[in-house]
């Protein structure tokens, strides 16, 4: 198949890339800054010739927008809703226009759309979608309208020959360097894996495998459309993520972190706090209620296939030293 990923430079992108291409597909990544072969420019917010790739292809799936790793200040947060938005409407446009449309569009979304909880799990049919919630921080709410904004985006797009999914994705996690586990993990043997304000909130979380591997589930089911939470089906406290974390890892101790140590050190990453604070307890529903079946279920055994990953790959670095 041809297969058309926007935004496709960043980890989800690579992990998506690398999986795609090696299983024989054809990939094309539209990116700002093209280096190297499969790669098209684009700007993310005006058609172009970039266009012609995604008529006659079979599949688009847009990752597009600016990273959440970054501080919450006002312009950034317009960035991250005026990247995701616009990229989506005009990925919608060119869909509209081709004259041979993709048969799928899987659009990137996220598990921040639900609401700030601990209590119970949000899955597609019963989640709360947040934005209310008493005694956060009021940008939590911007997170929220950010993540409805961009799912709207595709909603309204006129594409009547294609088929919609919005992924809401909960945090990625793969052995590549500069991804999310890759900070968790140097962070952890750095001896800062400890719970963060207590640890009582939730991570929601995917291993890299059944990304993949839902993504191939959802482009196979063209009875599916609409939201689909992607996410581990054992999301767990902060506490218990960050002990399998050091248990994969071989260290035994992690210092814990108060919300204001974890304002200073969210401060000098350049990072935001929501990232470690919000919890998000969410759910596969529709994936287990259609038979998906994950391959890493359950943290601790993900967590030590990635922390083996990691380690095979810096062997042939430290032999060759």
């Amino acid at each position: 198949m041809k297969i058309v990923i926007p935004g496709g430079t960043g980890q989800v992108g690579t992990v998506l890339n690398r999986a795609l291409s090696g299983a024989g597909h054809e990939v094309v990544v539209l990116t700002r800054r093209p280096t190297r072969a499969g790669e098209l420019h684009w700007d993310g917010e005006t058609q172009g010739p970039w266009a012609t790739a995604i008529d006659g292809s079979d599949i688009v799936i847009n990752l597009a927008g600016r990273s959440v790793s970054c501080r919450y200040t006002a312009p950034n947060l317009r960035a991250m809703m005026d990247s995701r938005v616009h990229s989506t409407r005009v990925v919608g446009e060119a869909i509209g226009a081709a004259a041979r449309p993709p048969r799928v569009w899987l659009q990137m979304s996220t598990a921040t759309v639900y609401a700030h909880r601990s209590d119970a799990p949000h899955d597609e049919a019963t989640g709360v979608i947040g934005g209310g919630e008493p005694d956060v921080p009021d940008y939590w709410a911007y997170s929220v309208e950010i993540a409805k904004e961009w799912e709207r985006a595709q909603e309204e797009a006129d594409t009547p020959h294609t088929r919609k999914v919005a992924l809401r994705s909960a945090m990625v996690m793969s052995p590549d360097r500069g991804g999310v586990f890759d900070v968790l993990l140097r962070l952890t043997r750095l001896g800062l894996g400890g719970p963060v304000a207590g640890g009582g909130q939730y991570v929601s979380w995917i291993h890299e495998r059944d990304f993949v591997r839902a993504v191939e589930f959802l482009v196979d089911r063209p009875d599916l459309a609409g939201p689909v939470n992607l996410a581990a089906p054992e999301p767990l406290p902060h506490r218990a993520f960050m002990r399998a974390l050091r248990s994969a890892s071989g260290v035994p101790v992690g210092l814990p972190a108060t919300r204001w140590m974890a304002e200073i050190g969210a401060f000098a990453l350049r990072s935001d706090t929501e990232l470690l604070l919000k919890s998000r307890r969410v759910v596969p529903g529709r994936l287990l209620d259609e038979g998906f079946a994950f391959e890493y279920a359950r943290w601790p055994e993900a967590a030590d296939d990635l922390v083996r990953r990691v380690r095979q790959r810096r062997l042939p670095q430290a032999q060759s030293v």
